[in-house]
């Protein structure tokens, strides 16, 4: 229709004469129905019911133009006044395709002369922040010579019925999910998923508390930012520890409506800041027995407080949550027990049978080599007949604890029964070396006298060894040429180490890897190489890192990735950590001596350093033998090193600051970082590392979280220097986010001593 024509019919007196007669005939056939009262007073009373109505009502004519519609149907339209609507067409009220659809249904039922009833539609209103769903039945209209003139339509609003089907839908959804023993993680993602779906512009979350019921991990959160989920991952509960640090310290929902003012968050609103985030309600998800397994929380970009619907769906939610944990945690003992021994709670011959097969295959795809060490402890049978069979099960406890201390993480140990075990030692390279070294200090470690009520116990064992895939291609092979060395080992007189060959004789010991190190840190090996570190505003050198490098005589040039580990796990890294601190204050000072300005040099300190009593001691030795003033030296420490026992690093830190160092907090954002470690410990200095920095700035989520990262330790009046630069993109980002100091291959890769002296000269000139 023409834009003239429709503006005609704006107007009640635009109608064509047709629709009048229309309109009267309706009139005429309500006022029928009155029971003999006054016209006048009868169609007041009309009027008023239908205007009254909680239902649409309406009459249209041939053309889908309203003729007649009751209060609900205005106002839900966006109309002051019933007057207002009439002429109205629904292209004029809704998008093309609604009111397309709308317009055919209505010519076809006037065409046909055909009702339709009950059709469910779902539109989106004036003003209404989500579709609402309404069930619909329009009916033809017939003057008095039974010729169709129209329509009456008549709908409900059925939303809330529609939420309530689609919530209990899903409620059945999730507790066959939980009967069917679907991974958590998915129950828990459709729960909030269910949660959110029933409310407008809200974003769920449930966070897991550890077994040791001190931090919570992530759950489920699948409309959080990623970068918010992942820096609250890990955080400690506590009294003021945000809404769901604090919900599950207190075992009580906490309802927060502005994180920007309440104390709860006052330690991080730098963090929340970035992602929009208002108000945040947190509810504990609890045991039967009150016993808390995490938080259920409900984050709103708006501050207020939560709607009395809005608690009913999270009681919901923490209900259905708890028994999807629970279950998650019985079938996790039941899994337990099923693969581990009840007395010493090494996994059993059970879970050796699953995992060596893909141990096996993991090794033959990368190249590696896998050695397992068959342990049968010698004369138990004695211990057990002369002290009786409860001191028998301590030993075997003790020597359980004593191998398991004895192996990497990656490693296994497995009781096979009675008084045998079986060590499965992977993760090696195809020549290591060093797999000598450490049977040797299993060995060790089983054949320490052990403290019994009536006197020490000395307890030795027969290992057999066998090694993939020279001793055997498959998992059975190997554990019979090893058993078989085992047996070897008990012929030649107990407490011996057998290597299967074929021919039964003992292991040879080649020179370890252990030793070569350290001939290394002993003979001149090692070296330092020096990255800068600059000023992101001006670009001017501020600092330089301390590089630990191999120069091995037969290998070469030894990348630290080869030989730190080994360092770290044969306690070598102490001597080697020691020579770095002396060689770098060294070298510090003979810049210096040169006559560029001082610069601060920086050093990384390993867990088992931080760990000496007497690191201290050394550092200020150091300093002092080689002249370098304690404020030109920091030591950068790993945020694992310090939450391994919090209060003895407090100590360290607190004697080292005494000193004048300047201390760091090294890799900051790698994997799980506690935003307590922050705010508890005395660093002056804060180091992204380059797993977030080099996303910039393409990444949403990682400028989130890095832009979260600075603002959080501005705040915390710390300094924040960003690793792994390289490129321009990334160098002016950090620029823009205020981040004061950057590191990587954009400025320098690591060089030589001789190397930074030019750097710093052609600067100074």
């Amino acid at each position: 229709m023409h834009e003239t024509s429709a503006r005609r019919w704006e107007s009640a007196e635009a109608l064509t004469a047709e629709t009048r007669r229309f309109v009267a005939a309706t009139e005429a056939m309500m006022a029928s129905t009155a029971y003999h009262l006054s016209e006048d007073v009868e169609n007041l009373r009309l009027k008023a019911i239908i205007h009254e109505l909680p239902d649409f009502l309406y009459v249209k004519d041939r053309d889908s133009r309203f003729v007649f519609a009751n209060a609900v149907t205005a106002s839900n339209l966006g109309f002051r006044s019933v007057e207002e609507i009439t002429g109205k067409r629904d292209f004029d009220l809704f998008d093309f395709e609604v009111a397309r659809r709308h317009f055919d249904i209505e010519q076809q039922i006037m065409a046909s002369g055909e009702a339709r009833i009950d059709m469910e539609e779902a539109v989106v209103l004036p003003g209404s922040p989500r579709p609402v769903c309404r069930l619909t039945s329009k009916i033809p209209l017939r003057n008095g010579s039974g010729e169709i003139v129209g329509l009456i339509g008549v709908s409900r609003d059925i939303t809330e019925r529609k939420l309530q089907e689609d919530l209990h839908r899903e409620q059945a959804k999730l507790l066959e999910m939980i009967a069917c023993n679907e991974p958590l993680p998915m129950i828990l993602e459709a729960l909030v998923l269910m949660i959110e779906a029933q409310l407008i512009g809200i974003d769920g979350s449930v966070l897991l508390l550890d077994s040791e019921g001190t931090r919570l991990y992530h759950g489920a959160a699948p409309n959080l930012p990623g970068g918010y989920s992942r820096l609250i991952d890990g955080v400690t509960i506590g009294p003021k520890v945000g809404s769901c640090g604090t919900a599950a310290w207190r075992g009580q929902t906490v309802i927060v409506e502005d994180v920007m003012s309440d104390p709860l968050w006052e330690d991080f609103r730098a963090l929340v800041a970035p992602f929009g985030f208002r108000s945040c309600w947190s509810t504990p998800i609890a045991t039967s027995e009150n016993n808390v397994l995490g938080t259920f929380a409900l984050y709103s970009r708006e501050v207020r407080r939560p709607t009395e619907h809005e608690m009913k769906l999270v009681a919901l939610a923490t209900h259905i949550a708890g028994i999807a944990i629970e279950r998650k945690r019985v079938d996790d003992r039941i899994h337990f027990m099923a693969h581990h021994d009840d007395l010493t709670g090494l996994p059993n011959r059970a879970f050796l049978k699953e995992r060596l097969a893909n141990i096996l295959n993991q090794a033959r795809r990368n190249n590696r080599k896998v050695t397992v060490a068959y342990i049968d402890l010698d004369n138990f049978k004695d211990v057990n007949d002369g002290r009786g069979h409860a001191a028998g099960d301590e030993v075997l406890k003790e020597i359980a604890t004593r191998m398991a201390n004895s192996v990497r993480a990656s490693d296994m140990v497995v009781r096979l029964g009675g008084d045998e075990f079986l060590v499965v030692l992977v993760h090696q390279s195809s020549h290591d070396a060093g797999i000598s070294r450490r049977l040797r200090e299993l060995q060790k470690a089983i054949n320490r006298p052990m403290r019994g009520e009536s006197g020490d116990i000395a307890i030795t064992a027969s290992i057999g060894v066998a090694a993939f895939p020279v001793d055997g291609a498959t998992a059975e092979e190997l554990l019979a040429n090893a058993d078989s060395a085992m047996y070897r080992a008990k012929q030649l007189g107990r407490n011996t180490l057998q290597h299967h060959d074929g021919a039964g004789t003992s292991v040879g010991m080649p020179l370890g890897e252990h030793e070569e190190l350290h001939l290394a840190i002993t003979g001149d090996q090692l070296f330092l190489e020096y990255q800068p570190q600059v000023d992101v505003a001006t670009g001017r050198i501020t600092g330089i890192e301390a590089l630990v490098r191999w120069n091995h005589p037969a290998k070469g040039r030894v990348p630290p990735i080869n030989f730190i580990p080994l360092a770290e796990e044969t306690g070598l890294i102490v001597p080697l950590g020691l020579w770095v601190l002396n060689e770098a204050c060294r070298q510090a000072r003979a810049w210096q001596d040169t006559g560029v300005a001082p610069l601060t040099i920086a050093v990384n300190v390993s867990a088992k350093q931080f760990a000496d009593p007497d690191f201290a001691s050394h550092v200020a030795e150091a300093l002092e033998r080689h002249g370098l003033q304690s404020h030109w030296l920091e030591l950068e420490v790993t945020e694992s090193v310090v939450m391994q026992d919090a209060e003895r690093a407090l100590a360290m830190m607190a004697s080292l600051r005494a000193l004048g160092v300047r201390l760091s907090i090294d890799d900051f954002g790698s994997g799980y970082s506690s935003l307590a470690a922050l705010k508890t410990f005395p660093f002056d200095r804060l180091k992204m590392d380059r797993s977030l920095v080099e996303a910039l700035p393409g990444d949403k989520t990682a400028v989130a979280i890095v832009s979260a990262v600075i603002s959080l330790a501005q705040t915390l009046k710390l300094s924040v220097l960003a690793e792994g630069v390289e490129t321009d993109a990334q160098m002016h980002f950090l620029r823009h986010a205020r981040c004061e100091e950057a590191q990587g291959y954009r400025f320098s890769r690591p060089v030589s001593p001789e190397e930074i002296l030019r750097l710093l000269q052609t600067q100074l000139r």
